[in-house]
C-alpha cells in the first residue's frame, strides 16, 4: 500500500489498474482534487478519513467494496460526483444527506433493493435502450426493411412495420438542474419534440450517459412523421434549429449544445454536404487563390485604416489571413453590418449600458432572437490573439447561472461579444427605491442561490477555474423567470494550477482591481487573490438582498452598519421594508452566513460550495407558498403594520432604512423593471 501512495502522489487517476486490497488512507494528500479508483479489485470497507476539501469527483465504482457509505462524505464542501456503482455497498447511513447539486451513482449495489433509502441515488451512469429496429417494441413479424437506404423501424410508431430513415443527433445538455433523468425524460421528449414541431413518437432516445460536471450526454434518433422520409425541407430545417440554437428548452434542462448531427441517407442530397466533385488539385488551387486574395486584401485594407487613425485609434491586429482559420466551437460569429442592422446602427435608443468594456446594446437578430451586444471602446480593444483566448475560454462557461456567451464580431476596427438578453435586468434594479415591484425575501433568496451556484461552477467546473473579482448586484442578472445569472467577467482571473510537483499555489498576485464596497480587504491590501475574494463580494451582495442598502452611500458601509446592528440585537431596524414579510429565523440564518462571508481573516470565511449548500437548505426550509405572497409596497401601502401569514412571525421593517437609489448595471438587460414572476429554483 505504500507504494500505492506513493504513485497517488504522482496521479490521480488509477483506473482500471488491477489495484487489490483495501482502499488505504488518503489523508496525507492534502490537495487531492480527484479520486479515480474505478474497474480495480478493490475489497473491504470505504475508508471514513476525512478527504480533502477540495475534492469535486470520487469515483469507486466496479469493485467489490462492501459495507455502507461513509457519511461525512456528504460534507464535502466542493463535491460534485460521486460513483459507487457496481459494487457491494449493502447501507446508506441516515447522516449521508448529499446536497441535491451532488450528482451520486449507486447502481449494481445491494443497497438499490431498499427503493425508499435509495430512491434517486440508483440510476445508472450510462443508460442505453433497444437500438431503433430492435428490441421488444418491434413485431417480429415485420419484414425487413430494404437495404437502399438506411431504413430501420420506428419503435415508437403508431404504424406498426414502417421502415424509416432516421437522423442521428448527438445532444449535450451542459448544466442540467437535475440529477436522476429518468424521472425526467418523458418532459424531455415532451419538451423537445413541441420546439422542434414533431410529433413525440418521431423522437427516440437511444441512449444517455452522465458525465463530469454534471453533464448528460444523449444519442437521438429522430424519424419522419409515419413516412419512409423526411423532405430535404425538413431536415434543413431541423438542422438549422438545432445548429443555430434556435429552441428554448425548460429551464430545468438548462443549456445545450449539438454535438454532431448524422444526415445519413440524406447526406447525397443535403445542399452543404454533397460531394462538390472537384479534384484535390482543383481544390488547392482554389485555397492558394484564396490566400495569395486574402494577402491583397489585408494590404489593402490595412492602407485605408491607418488613413481612418484620426477616427480610431487602432490596436496591433494580426493578418486577415492569421484569422481566417479561427473558428470557436459554439460560438456565432457576426459581421459588423449584421451587428449594425440589429442596433439600427448601433442607435442610441439601442443602448442599455456603459461599462468599462465599452457601451451595451440591445439587439434583434435576423432570425428574431434578442440579444446584448457589448461593444468595446478604443481603450478595450486587444489584439485577435487575445480576444479570440478570451471568447475561447467564455465558450466553455456553461451553467444555468452565467450569462452565455453567444457570438463575437471581430471586424476592422471593431471588437463585439454577444450575449444573450436579460429581460429583467440587474438585481441592483429590483433593490432599487425606485423599483415598483421588489422581491419578496424567497425570491431573494432564490437569487442568492442561483448566484453562488454559477460562481461555484467558476471556482471548481470551469476548465479551467476561474476567480470572477467582480461580483456585485449590477452584475448579478435576471432572466425571464427571475433566475440569477452572474455577468461581465471582464476583470476574470484563471484560477492557480498546481505545478510539477503537484503543489497548489493558494492565491494569485494580481493588481487590484474591482469595485469599491465589494473588495476583498486582504485583496485589497496584500494584491493576493484567492477563491475567498469572491466570497467577501457575494456576502456584500447578500447584504443588500437583506437590506436594500447600497454597499457605501452616505460615508456608511454596509458591513459595517450591519455588523453593528447584528451585534446590538436589533437587526429589525436593517431589514428591507419592501420585503413587507421576513421570518426572523430564516433572516438571522441569511444575515450569519453574509457576515460569515465577509470576515476580515480569508481562512474564516467560507467555501463557495457552503454558501450554496446553507442557501439551499435555508431555501428547503421555507414554509410552501411563502414565494406567492403579495410583497409589492405600492399594494400593501404603509409597512407599520403587517398582516400575519403561514409563518405566524415577522421581523417588523418600521426602523431606519437607508436610500438605495438606481445604479446602473453591466447593461445585458432592458431599462424596464417588469412584474414579480414566480420563481423555479435549481
Amino acid at each position: 500500500m505504500f507504494k500505492f501512495v506513493i504513485l497517488f502522489h504522482v496521479t490521480r487517476s488509477l483506473r482500471n489498474c488491477s489495484l487489490q486490497g483495501v482502499i488505504p488512507d488518503l489523508t496525507g494528500i492534502p490537495e487531492l482534487g480527484y479520486l479515480d479508483l474505478s474497474w480495480n479489485q478493490l475489497t473491504g470497507s470505504i475508508p471514513v478519513d476525512k478527504l480533502a476539501s477540495n475534492i469535486t469527483t470520487i469515483d469507486l465504482s466496479h469493485n467489490f467494496l462492501n459495507g455502507t457509505i461513509p457519511a461525512n462524505f456528504s460534507g464535502l464542501p466542493n463535491l460534485q460526483f460521486l460513483n459507487f456503482e457496481s459494487n457491494s455497498l449493502d447501507t446508506i447511513p441516515a447522516a449521508f444527506e448529499p446536497p441535491k447539486t451532488v450528482i451520486v451513482l449507486l447502481s449494481g449495489n445491494p443497497v438499490c433493493d431498499n427503493p425508499a433509502r435509495a430512491a434517486g441515488l440508483c440510476q445508472p451512469k450510462s443508460v442505453s435502450e433497444a437500438p431503433s429496429g430492435q428490441g421488444p417494441q418491434v413485431s417480429i413479424d415485420c419484414a425487413a426493411c430494404s437495404t437502399d437506404k438506411n431504413y430501420e423501424y420506428n419503435p415508437l410508431s403508431p404504424i406498426p412495420c414502417i421502415c424509416a430513415a432516421p437522423l442521428g443527433v448527438g445532444f449535450r445538455l451542459k448544466s442540467p438542474g437535475i440529477s436522476d433523468f429518468r424521472s425526467y425524460k418523458k418532459a424531455f421528449e415532451m419538451d423537445s419534440t413541441s420546439v422542434l414541431n414533431l410529433s413525440i413518437y418521431q423522437l427516440y432516445i437511444e441512449r444517455y450517459t452522465w458525465e463530469a460536471g454534471p453533464r448528460l450526454n444523449m444519442h437521438l434518433k429522430l424519424f419522419p412523421n409515419n413516412t419512409n422520409l423526411f423532405t430535404m425541407s425538413e431536415v434543413v430545417r431541423l438542422r438549422h434549429l438545432l445548429a443555430g440554437w434556435e429552441i428554448t428548452l425548460l429551464d430545468i434542462f438548462g443549456p445545450y449544445e449539438l454535438l454532431n448531427f448524422t444526415l445519413g441517407s440524406y447526406e447525397d442530397e443535403f445542399p452543404e454536404a454533397g460531394s462538390s466533385g472537384l479534384r484535390k488539385g482543383t481544390l488547392a488551387g482554389i485555397l492558394v487563390g484564396t490566400i495569395i486574395g486574402a494577402i491583397a486584401v489585408s494590404v489593402v485594407a490595412t492602407f485605408f485604416i491607418m488613413r481612418r487613425r484620426s477616427k480610431r485609434r487602432i490596436v496591433s491586429r494580426p493578418s486577415l489571413l492569421s484569422r481566417l482559420s479561427v473558428k470557436v466551437d459554439g460560438v456565432r460569429s457576426f459581421t459588423l453590418e449584421e451587428m449594425a442592422t440589429a442596433t439600427n446602427n448601433f442607435d442610441d435608443s439601442a443602448e442599455i449600458g456603459l461599462g468599462g468594456y465599452g457601451k451595451v446594446y440591445k439587439g434583434n437578430l435576423a432570425d428574431g432572437a434578442t440579444v446584448a451586444i457589448k461593444r468595446a471602446h478604443e481603450d478595450s480593444l486587444q489584439g485577435s490573439n487575445e480576444f479570440f483566448t478570451e471568447i475561447e475560454l467564455l465558450s466553455r462557461l456553461h451553467h444555468r447561472n452565467l450569462v452565455s456567451l453567444i457570438g463575437y464580431c471581430d471586424e476592422e476596427v471593431e471588437q463585439m461579444l454577444v450575449y444573450e438578453f436579460m429581460p429583467n435586468g440587474t438585481l441592483r434594479d429590483h433593490l432599487s427605491e425606485t423599483c415598483k415591484r421588489p422581491l419578496n425575501f424567497a425570491k431573494r433568496l432564490n437569487v442568492a442561490l442561483g448566484a453562488a451556484k454559477g460562481i461555484l461552477y467558476l471556482h471548481t467546473e470551469a476548465d479551467p477555474p476561474i476567480f470572477h473579482r467582480d461580483v456585485k448586484t449590477t452584475n448579478i442578472l435576471l432572466d425571464s423567470k427571475f433566475v440569477a445569472k452572474v455577468a461581465d467577467f471582464g476583470l476574470s482571473k484563471l484560477a492557480p494550477i498546481p505545478d510539477l510537483e503537484g503543489t497548489l499555489p493558494e492565491h494569485i498576485s494580481t493588481v487590484v482591481k474591482g469595485t469599491p464596497g465589494y473588495l476583498d480587504p486582504e485583496y485589497f491590501l496584500t494584491n493576493k487573490l484567492t477563491e475567498k475574494s469572491d466570497v467577501y463580494s457575494l456576502g456584500v451582495v447578500l447584504l443588500e438582498l437583506l437590506t436594500g442598502m447600497k454597499p457605501i452611500q452616505f460615508g456608511k458601509n454596509i458591513v459595517r452598519e450591519v455588523k453593528a446592528a447584528y451585534q446590538s440585537g436589533d437587526i429589525s431596524r436593517i431589514i428591507d421594508s419592501r420585503m413587507f414579510w421576513c421570518p426572523p429565523e430564516f433572516a438571522t440564518r441569511f444575515l450569519s452566513l453574509a457576515l460569515k462571508c465577509c470576515q476580515d481573516d480569508t481562512d474564516a470565511r467560507p467555501y463557495m460550495a457552503d454558501i450554496a449548500r446553507e442557501l439551499d437548505d435555508i431555501r428547503r426550509a421555507l414554509p410552501e407558498g411563502e414565494d406567492l405572497l403579495s410583497v409589492t409596497s405600492m399594494e400593501t401601502g404603509s409597512l407599520a403594520t403587517l398582516t400575519q401569514s403561514t409563518s405566524n412571525s415577522f421581523i417588523t421593517t418600521t426602523g431606519e432604512h437607508f436610500d438605495s437609489s438606481h445604479a446602473s448595471g453591466s447593461g445585458l438587460m432592458d431599462s424596464g423593471v417588469p412584474s414579480r414572476m414566480a420563481v423555479t429554483p435549481r
